[in-house]
């Protein structure tokens, strides 16, 4: 802050221009917000006329309709249903672009504006015209499709606009240990999150780049690096500052009105699951939540596993019957075999799999030591002796996973999720364990799509990880429609 006062009139015009500059390349993201405006007018207006005329025009209604009241009314519900929308953040940059929260609001905030309606018409006693109740419920219906679809739409194309480098916000990390560096890492794997990292601050260490990200030493670097980058944010890593260091940084920068400043969890391994922060005896405390996909986002995948492992399990039960049949000609034994693994919140339990093995097969691998030593180190045996014929066929296929739809239905598994694993594999989760319990394991995932059993572990858990901490129900849709490719190219599978 003292080094930009004592600057030259040259050098402060000269950092002018260059602000400039960036921020012509670098709109802010309020300009994304102020088209929302007429958006959410614009689909406002449709739906009430859209209403108008299903209810009055195509719908039977026999009672006298008034056009000048419902023109009068709609002139008065679009400004008011705005400033709803607006006491509901659905304007705030902070709480846009990201997450469910949004759609909630606006049906939310459709709900309340409807409800403001119902009571204008209870309270003008002025005009003998009443609103009508099938015309209320279309504008609810109608409004809520039209906002949600509409701003969905704009998100893409924020995000979008994101990868290219626009409405994103200069990020400054301060620590450069292992919790910086995955902060880092995960914010630069999710472009459309609008955060650009410029580097990390490290306090006392060295100024060594971290891959391909700078490093700048010493807290006093900071105001000169705000100004030369145009930083917006900076993210503290506490377990890479001391106390007195955390104190003063907050101290001199967090009043600062263009500059926002976020404290990371300090367990970042395990705050992927994301948290909730209560007072209690006016003390701030944080809990971790049990699971990773909660609210909205669990429904949502609840009722894709369910429906979906519903009508699979319909429409695919022929192919079981043969499935069967052929395992029993093939070989002697059980034609399900149920393999013990760890599934949410640790609990263990039997998966389903068409047997692709012989009977004894756990004691054939107990009497090869060099078997056993693949096994324990990749989790998969290639050319494995212990594979019948049409268990081959089975596994190149993922044929033999189809009977864990039945542990979808039971709750234990989902149609998507991290790779299910075996409790002496856990270990190699090291200290992740905690997140991947967090999510029930899928019949397929980003392990399915990117490689199969041709991944070593590392690639696995990192796979897995990402999963977790970028769930959306739209990464499960299009994780299911790769998977149809994947399998029927017959990749990695052994």
């Amino acid at each position: 802050m003292e080094a930009a006062r004592r600057e030259s009139p040259v050098v402060q015009s000269k950092r002018i221009r260059e602000r400039m500059v960036q921020a012509l390349r670098r709109p802010p993201i309020g300009l994304a917000v102020v088209p929302l405006l007429f958006l959410d007018a614009t689909c406002i207006g449709l739906s009430l006329l859209g209403a108008y005329y299903l209810r009055f025009q195509v719908l039977p209604y026999h009672n006298p309709v008034s056009l000048d009241f419902y023109f009068q009314l709609t002139l008065l519900t679009i400004p008011i249903w705005l400033v709803v929308f607006a006491l509901y953040r659905l304007y705030d940059r902070e709480s846009l672009f990201g997450g469910l929260q949004e759609y909630t609001g606006v049906i939310n905030a459709c709900t309340v504006g409807l409800v403001g309606m119902i009571l204008y018409g209870f309270l003008d006693r002025q005009g003998t015209e009443e609103i009508s109740r099938g015309w209320l419920a279309l504008v609810w219906g109608l409004s809520v499709l039209t906002v949600g679809t509409t701003r969905f739409l704009y998100r893409r194309l924020i995000y979008r606009l994101r990868r290219r480098g626009l409405f994103v916000r200069r990020v400054l990390i301060v620590g450069t240990n292992d919790e910086g560096r995955g902060v880092a890492d995960q914010l630069r794997a999710a472009p459309q999150a609008g955060m650009e990292v410029v580097g990390f601050l490290d306090p006392r260490g060295s100024d060594v780049p971290v891959g391909d990200l700078p490093v700048w030493k010493g807290l006093n670097a900071l105001g000169e690096l705000v100004q030369r980058w145009g930083i917006e944010e900076i993210i503290v890593i506490p377990t890479a500052l001391r106390r007195e260091e955390l104190l003063e940084l907050y101290r001199d920068w967090a009043r600062q009105d263009r500059l926002r400043i976020r404290l990371s969890s300090g367990l970042y391994e395990l705050f992927t699951t994301g948290v909730q922060v209560q007072e209690v005896g006016f003390v701030p405390l944080v809990s971790l939540n049990r699971t990773r996909i909660t609210g909205m986002d669990a429904l949502m995948k609840a009722a894709l596993d369910y429906v979906g492992a519903t009508l699979l399990l319909v429409v695919l039960s022929p192919l079981f019957l043969l499935i069967a049949l052929l395992i029993r000609l093939d070989s002697p034994g059980p034609v399900i075999y149920r393999r013990r693994v760890v599934g949410l919140n640790g609990r263990v339990f039997g998966a389903y799999k068409f047997r692709t093995m012989i009977v004894d097969a756990d004691a054939y691998l107990e009497s090869h030591p060099e078997l056993k030593r693949e096994w324990e180190e990749t989790g998969k045996i290639r050319n494995d002796p212990r594979v019948t014929r049409v268990g081959k066929w089975l596994r190149r296929t993922s044929l033999d996973e189809l009977p864990q739809l039945v542990n979808v239905l039971k709750g234990q598994m989902s149609l998507v999720g991290p790779r299910m694993i075996t409790p002496a594999e856990l270990t190699h989760f090291g200290r992740w364990q905690h997140n991947l319990l967090t999510v029930k394991p899928g019949l397929t995932g980003l392990w399915q799509v990117s490689g199969r059993a041709d991944l070593s572990y590392e690639e696995r858990v990192r796979l897995d990880m990402y999963y977790i901490r970028n769930y959306t129900i739209w990464l499960d849709l299009r994780l299911l429609l790769h998977t149809v490719r994947v399998v029927l190219q017959g990749k990695g599978a052994y």
